[in-house]
């Protein structure tokens, strides 16, 4: 894990609302970690397309949550995944 975080900064998922809104990420190589607290069942887009949705938090602010989309490949390899999994 030391060498796979070298040069790179952790942001909690409970701090990143606020990091955003103070500093440029998209300069810095920064990383999360989160677990699968909520999955919503797999739908369909108006393409025809499924995707899933999941809801993670870093089990610091229960209350702060991050929804994230899977669509397309991501979606087909891991729709399966299991909530509770980091």
């Amino acid at each position: 894990m030391d060498r796979k975080m070298a040069n790179r900064k952790l942001i909690r998922l409970s701090q990143l609302k606020s990091k955003l809104a103070t500093e440029n990420l998209e300069e810095i190589d920064w990383v999360t970690f989160g677990v699968i607290v909520r999955k919503v069942t797999p739908q369909s887009a108006n393409n025809g397309r499924t995707f899933s949705i999941w809801r993670l938090n870093d089990l610091r602010d229960l209350n702060e949550c991050v929804s994230l989309f899977l669509f397309g490949d991501v979606h087909k390899e891991h729709w399966k995944t299991d909530q509770g999994t980091v």
